[in-house]
Protein backbone atom coordinates (compact mmCIF):
# COMPACT_ATOMS: atom_id res chain seq x y z
CA UNK A 1 0.00 0.00 0.00
CA UNK A 2 2.66 2.00 1.11
CA UNK A 3 4.43 1.61 -2.61
CA UNK A 4 0.86 2.61 -4.13
CA UNK A 5 1.10 5.93 -2.62
CA UNK A 6 4.56 6.99 -3.04
CA UNK A 7 4.87 6.02 -6.91
CA UNK A 8 2.89 9.04 -7.95
CA UNK A 9 4.18 11.65 -5.88
CA UNK A 10 7.63 10.54 -7.06
CA UNK A 11 6.51 10.50 -10.46
CA UNK A 12 5.15 13.95 -9.78
CA UNK A 13 8.80 15.17 -8.46
CA UNK A 14 10.24 13.90 -11.21
CA UNK A 15 8.33 15.51 -13.66
CA UNK A 16 8.87 18.83 -12.17
CA UNK A 17 12.27 18.63 -12.07
CA UNK A 18 12.89 17.13 -14.91
CA UNK A 19 12.03 20.37 -16.91
CA UNK A 20 14.86 22.74 -15.03
CA UNK A 21 17.63 19.71 -15.27
CA UNK A 22 17.17 19.49 -19.14
CA UNK A 23 17.19 23.36 -19.69
CA UNK A 24 20.24 23.37 -17.16
CA UNK A 25 21.67 20.65 -19.46
CA UNK A 26 20.62 22.48 -22.95
CA UNK A 27 22.14 22.90 -25.82
CA UNK A 28 24.96 19.91 -25.49
CA UNK A 29 24.64 20.16 -29.61
CA UNK A 30 23.64 22.44 -32.27
CA UNK A 31 20.59 24.35 -32.23
CA UNK A 32 18.42 24.45 -35.75
CA UNK A 33 17.00 28.29 -36.37
CA UNK A 34 14.06 27.79 -39.29
CA UNK A 35 13.36 30.66 -41.71
CA UNK A 36 10.66 30.12 -43.45
CA UNK A 37 11.92 32.24 -46.69
CA UNK A 38 14.71 31.66 -49.27
CA UNK A 39 18.40 33.13 -48.57
CA UNK A 40 18.89 37.34 -48.86
CA UNK A 41 16.21 38.73 -47.69
CA UNK A 42 15.01 41.11 -44.38
CA UNK A 43 14.14 37.67 -42.80
CA UNK A 44 17.03 35.72 -43.41
CA UNK A 45 19.30 38.67 -42.34
CA UNK A 46 17.83 39.35 -38.99
CA UNK A 47 17.68 35.58 -38.18
CA UNK A 48 21.68 35.28 -39.39
CA UNK A 49 22.63 37.90 -36.70
CA UNK A 50 20.44 36.52 -34.13
CA UNK A 51 21.72 33.06 -34.88
CA UNK A 52 25.35 34.24 -34.46
CA UNK A 53 24.79 35.98 -31.57
CA UNK A 54 23.26 32.76 -29.81
CA UNK A 55 25.74 30.90 -30.88
CA UNK A 56 28.80 32.88 -28.71
CA UNK A 57 26.34 32.89 -26.21
CA UNK A 58 25.02 29.09 -26.06
CA UNK A 59 28.24 27.78 -26.39
CA UNK A 60 26.83 25.63 -30.01
CA UNK A 61 26.41 26.58 -33.39
CA UNK A 62 23.02 27.97 -34.15
CA UNK A 63 21.95 26.45 -37.50
CA UNK A 64 20.06 28.49 -40.12
CA UNK A 65 17.78 26.26 -42.46
CA UNK A 66 15.71 28.25 -44.78
CA UNK A 67 12.37 26.49 -45.88
CA UNK A 68 10.53 29.17 -48.02
CA UNK A 69 7.09 28.65 -49.90
CA UNK A 70 3.38 29.50 -49.04
CA UNK A 71 4.14 33.12 -47.74
CA UNK A 72 6.60 31.18 -44.90
CA UNK A 73 4.16 29.17 -43.69
CA UNK A 74 5.93 25.71 -44.99
CA UNK A 75 8.85 26.55 -42.32
CA UNK A 76 6.93 27.73 -39.58
CA UNK A 77 4.59 24.55 -40.43
CA UNK A 78 7.98 23.04 -39.69
CA UNK A 79 8.95 24.53 -36.63
CA UNK A 80 5.47 23.94 -35.13
CA UNK A 81 6.07 20.13 -36.23
CA UNK A 82 9.29 19.98 -33.93
CA UNK A 83 10.26 18.35 -30.92
CA UNK A 84 10.13 20.50 -28.05
CA UNK A 85 13.08 20.35 -26.84
CA UNK A 86 14.84 23.28 -27.68
CA UNK A 87 17.20 22.43 -30.04
CA UNK A 88 14.60 23.80 -33.39
CA UNK A 89 13.56 27.16 -33.22
CA UNK A 90 12.30 29.21 -35.80
CA UNK A 91 11.69 33.13 -37.16
CA UNK A 92 8.44 33.73 -36.85
CA UNK A 93 7.32 37.45 -38.84
CA UNK A 94 4.30 39.42 -39.22
CA UNK A 95 3.50 36.93 -42.42
CA UNK A 96 3.50 33.76 -40.80
CA UNK A 97 1.77 34.27 -37.77
CA UNK A 98 -1.02 36.65 -38.06
CA UNK A 99 -1.14 37.19 -42.25
CA UNK A 100 -1.07 33.48 -43.00
CA UNK A 101 -4.00 32.49 -40.40
CA UNK A 102 -5.91 35.59 -42.53
CA UNK A 103 -5.17 35.01 -45.43
CA UNK A 104 -4.80 31.45 -45.78
CA UNK A 105 -7.69 28.93 -46.58
CA UNK A 106 -6.05 25.91 -44.41
CA UNK A 107 -3.10 26.88 -42.10
CA UNK A 108 -1.94 23.77 -40.61
CA UNK A 109 -0.72 25.58 -37.63
CA UNK A 110 -2.39 27.63 -34.83
CA UNK A 111 0.01 30.88 -34.63
CA UNK A 112 -0.29 31.08 -31.08
CA UNK A 113 -1.33 27.70 -29.76
CA UNK A 114 1.43 25.29 -31.56
CA UNK A 115 4.21 27.86 -30.89
CA UNK A 116 6.12 29.01 -28.08
CA UNK A 117 6.73 32.54 -28.34
CA UNK A 118 9.88 33.47 -27.11
CA UNK A 119 10.67 37.32 -28.17
CA UNK A 120 9.68 40.02 -31.06
CA UNK A 121 13.43 40.50 -32.33
CA UNK A 122 12.50 43.82 -33.64
CA UNK A 123 10.40 45.51 -35.88
CA UNK A 124 10.52 47.75 -39.11
CA UNK A 125 9.04 49.91 -41.71
CA UNK A 126 8.02 49.39 -45.32
CA UNK A 127 9.27 50.88 -48.14
CA UNK A 128 7.64 51.26 -51.86
CA UNK A 129 10.49 50.33 -54.56
CA UNK A 130 10.43 50.81 -58.13
CA UNK A 131 13.06 50.54 -60.85
CA UNK A 132 14.80 53.82 -61.68
CA UNK A 133 13.07 54.00 -65.15
CA UNK A 134 9.28 53.88 -63.94
CA UNK A 135 8.28 57.96 -65.08
CA UNK A 136 7.37 59.62 -61.46
CA UNK A 137 9.42 61.54 -59.41
CA UNK A 138 7.43 61.02 -56.37
CA UNK A 139 4.45 59.29 -55.21
CA UNK A 140 1.50 61.97 -56.62
CA UNK A 141 3.31 61.48 -59.75
CA UNK A 142 3.52 57.69 -59.78
CA UNK A 143 -0.84 57.47 -59.00
CA UNK A 144 -1.27 60.01 -61.47
CA UNK A 145 0.69 57.61 -64.35
CA UNK A 146 -1.09 54.64 -62.69
CA UNK A 147 -4.37 55.80 -62.90
CA UNK A 148 -3.57 56.99 -66.68
CA UNK A 149 -1.76 53.75 -67.41
CA UNK A 150 -4.62 51.20 -65.92
CA UNK A 151 -2.68 47.66 -65.82
CA UNK A 152 0.82 49.26 -67.04
CA UNK A 153 2.73 48.94 -64.13
CA UNK A 154 3.31 45.32 -62.32
CA UNK A 155 4.26 45.11 -58.46
CA UNK A 156 5.65 42.28 -56.85
CA UNK A 157 4.79 40.92 -53.55
CA UNK A 158 5.84 37.64 -52.02
CA UNK A 159 3.64 35.50 -51.62
CA UNK A 160 -0.58 36.03 -51.44
CA UNK A 161 -0.31 34.74 -47.60
CA UNK A 162 2.03 37.64 -46.88
CA UNK A 163 1.31 40.69 -45.16
CA UNK A 164 3.27 42.50 -47.67
CA UNK A 165 0.69 41.31 -50.09
CA UNK A 166 -2.77 42.46 -48.31
CA UNK A 167 -0.91 45.77 -47.53
CA UNK A 168 -0.02 46.33 -51.31
CA UNK A 169 -3.75 45.46 -52.14
CA UNK A 170 -4.58 48.31 -49.33
CA UNK A 171 -2.42 50.35 -51.35
CA UNK A 172 -4.03 50.08 -54.22
CA UNK A 173 -7.52 50.63 -53.17
CA UNK A 174 -6.44 53.80 -50.98
CA UNK A 175 -4.71 54.88 -54.11
CA UNK A 176 -7.52 53.82 -56.93
CA UNK A 177 -4.84 52.79 -58.68
CA UNK A 178 -4.70 49.20 -61.15
CA UNK A 179 -1.60 47.42 -60.89
CA UNK A 180 -0.87 43.64 -61.79
CA UNK A 181 0.22 41.42 -59.01
CA UNK A 182 3.66 39.72 -59.44
CA UNK A 183 4.02 36.93 -57.09
CA UNK A 184 7.97 35.29 -56.01
CA UNK A 185 8.56 32.58 -53.38
CA UNK A 186 10.85 35.44 -51.54
CA UNK A 187 12.09 39.01 -52.04
CA UNK A 188 15.94 38.11 -53.26
CA UNK A 189 14.19 36.37 -56.26
CA UNK A 190 11.91 39.30 -56.78
CA UNK A 191 14.88 42.05 -56.45
CA UNK A 192 16.82 41.10 -59.62
CA UNK A 193 13.65 41.19 -62.13
CA UNK A 194 13.12 44.67 -59.78
CA UNK A 195 16.98 45.68 -60.91
CA UNK A 196 16.01 44.27 -64.75
CA UNK A 197 12.44 46.26 -64.68
CA UNK A 198 10.63 43.26 -65.35
CA UNK A 199 8.78 44.09 -62.57
CA UNK A 200 7.80 48.07 -61.61
CA UNK A 201 7.22 48.54 -57.85
CA UNK A 202 7.31 46.64 -54.94
CA UNK A 203 6.58 47.00 -51.23
CA UNK A 204 9.06 45.40 -48.91
CA UNK A 205 10.53 45.73 -45.98
CA UNK A 206 14.21 47.83 -46.05
CA UNK A 207 16.84 45.57 -44.88
CA UNK A 208 17.63 43.80 -47.69
CA UNK A 209 16.99 46.99 -50.42
CA UNK A 210 18.65 49.83 -48.32
CA UNK A 211 22.25 49.76 -50.34
CA UNK A 212 20.29 48.99 -53.67
CA UNK A 213 18.39 52.69 -53.19
CA UNK A 214 21.22 54.06 -51.71
CA UNK A 215 23.76 53.31 -54.48
CA UNK A 216 20.81 54.28 -56.86
CA UNK A 217 20.03 51.00 -58.19
CA UNK A 218 16.36 51.36 -57.24
CA UNK A 219 14.00 54.35 -56.05
CA UNK A 220 12.09 54.77 -53.32
CA UNK A 221 8.91 56.41 -53.15
CA UNK A 222 8.72 56.47 -49.50
CA UNK A 223 8.47 54.53 -46.12
CA UNK A 224 5.92 53.76 -43.61
CA UNK A 225 7.07 54.84 -40.60
CA UNK A 226 10.65 56.64 -39.60
CA UNK A 227 13.85 54.73 -41.31
CA UNK A 228 16.70 56.50 -40.15
CA UNK A 229 18.86 53.97 -43.06
CA UNK A 230 17.00 55.61 -45.78
CA UNK A 231 17.97 59.28 -45.04
CA UNK A 232 15.78 61.52 -47.36
CA UNK A 233 12.99 59.11 -48.02
CA UNK A 234 9.48 60.37 -47.13
CA UNK A 235 6.60 58.87 -45.66
CA UNK A 236 4.19 58.02 -47.50
CA UNK A 237 1.64 59.23 -45.28
CA UNK A 238 2.85 62.50 -46.06
CA UNK A 239 4.57 62.12 -49.74
CA UNK A 240 0.96 60.68 -50.85
CA UNK A 241 -1.54 62.58 -48.48
CA UNK A 242 -2.77 63.70 -51.62
CA UNK A 243 -3.64 60.56 -53.20
CA UNK A 244 -5.18 58.70 -50.48
CA UNK A 245 -2.14 57.26 -48.07
CA UNK A 246 -2.72 59.99 -45.20
CA UNK A 247 -2.92 56.86 -42.66
CA UNK A 248 -0.74 54.62 -44.32
CA UNK A 249 1.39 53.73 -41.95
CA UNK A 250 2.03 49.93 -40.85
CA UNK A 251 5.00 48.27 -39.89
CA UNK A 252 6.38 44.96 -40.11
CA UNK A 253 8.13 42.48 -36.88
CA UNK A 254 10.31 39.40 -36.78
CA UNK A 255 10.37 36.80 -33.58
CA UNK A 256 11.72 33.64 -32.22
CA UNK A 257 9.43 30.65 -31.91
CA UNK A 258 10.03 27.60 -30.75
CA UNK A 259 7.81 24.88 -31.15
CA UNK A 260 4.67 24.32 -28.75
CA UNK A 261 5.75 22.63 -24.87
CA UNK A 262 9.33 23.64 -25.47
CA UNK A 263 10.28 24.17 -21.93
CA UNK A 264 10.14 27.50 -20.23
CA UNK A 265 13.49 27.72 -18.72
CA UNK A 266 14.76 27.29 -22.52
CA UNK A 267 12.54 29.87 -23.73
CA UNK A 268 13.42 32.21 -20.90
CA UNK A 269 17.01 32.02 -22.02
CA UNK A 270 16.81 32.45 -25.85
CA UNK A 271 14.77 35.31 -25.04
CA UNK A 272 17.09 36.68 -22.35
CA UNK A 273 20.28 36.12 -24.58
CA UNK A 274 18.44 37.56 -27.78
CA UNK A 275 17.57 40.57 -25.89
CA UNK A 276 20.64 41.29 -24.63
CA UNK A 277 21.88 41.15 -27.86
CA UNK A 278 19.12 43.38 -29.99
CA UNK A 279 19.34 46.13 -26.93
CA UNK A 280 23.25 46.13 -27.03
CA UNK A 281 24.99 48.55 -28.45
CA UNK A 282 26.78 46.51 -31.41
CA UNK A 283 23.14 45.63 -31.78
CA UNK A 284 21.48 48.63 -31.94
CA UNK A 285 24.23 49.42 -34.71
CA UNK A 286 23.56 46.63 -36.66
CA UNK A 287 19.82 46.81 -36.49
CA UNK A 288 19.62 50.01 -37.64
CA UNK A 289 21.71 49.74 -40.65
CA UNK A 290 18.91 47.42 -41.94
CA UNK A 291 16.40 49.98 -40.79
CA UNK A 292 15.55 47.31 -37.75
CA UNK A 293 13.72 48.66 -34.26
CA UNK A 294 15.21 46.52 -31.40
CA UNK A 295 12.61 45.12 -28.94
CA UNK A 296 13.49 41.83 -27.36
CA UNK A 297 9.80 42.04 -25.83
CA UNK A 298 8.89 38.58 -23.11
CA UNK A 299 7.02 35.90 -24.65
CA UNK A 300 3.75 37.03 -22.98
CA UNK A 301 3.99 40.52 -24.96
CA UNK A 302 5.34 38.71 -27.79
CA UNK A 303 2.00 36.57 -27.30
CA UNK A 304 -0.40 39.68 -27.12
CA UNK A 305 1.29 41.33 -30.54
CA UNK A 306 0.55 38.36 -31.81
CA UNK A 307 -3.04 38.71 -30.82
CA UNK A 308 -3.61 42.22 -31.52
CA UNK A 309 -2.38 41.54 -35.33
CA UNK A 310 -4.43 39.22 -36.17
CA UNK A 311 -7.69 41.20 -34.74
CA UNK A 312 -6.32 44.34 -37.31
CA UNK A 313 -5.51 42.14 -40.32
CA UNK A 314 -8.52 40.37 -39.91
CA UNK A 315 -10.86 43.43 -39.91
CA UNK A 316 -8.75 44.72 -42.95
CA UNK A 317 -9.03 41.69 -45.02
CA UNK A 318 -13.00 41.97 -44.37
CA UNK A 319 -12.77 45.33 -45.09
CA UNK A 320 -11.37 44.78 -48.83
CA UNK A 321 -13.07 41.56 -49.46
CA UNK A 322 -10.10 39.21 -49.55
CA UNK A 323 -11.18 35.67 -48.69
CA UNK A 324 -8.48 33.37 -47.92
CA UNK A 325 -6.99 31.59 -50.50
Amino acid sequence: MRRLVLAPLVALVLAAVSGPLQAQAWPTHPVKLIVPFPPGGGTDLTARSVAARLAETLGQPVVVENRGGAGGSIGADAVAKSAPDGYTIGIATSSTHPGALVLQKSVPYDPLKSFAPITMIGSTSYVLLANPTVPAANMAELVTYAKANPGKLNIANVGTSTIGYLLTLQMKALTGTNMVDIGYKGASQAYPDLMGNQVSLFLDNPGASTPLVMSGRLKAYGVTTSTPSLPGVPLLSETGASVGLRNFDPSFWYGLVAPAGTPKPIVERIQAETAKYVQSPEGRKEFAARSLEPVGSTPEQFAAVIQKDIERYTALAKQLGIQPQ
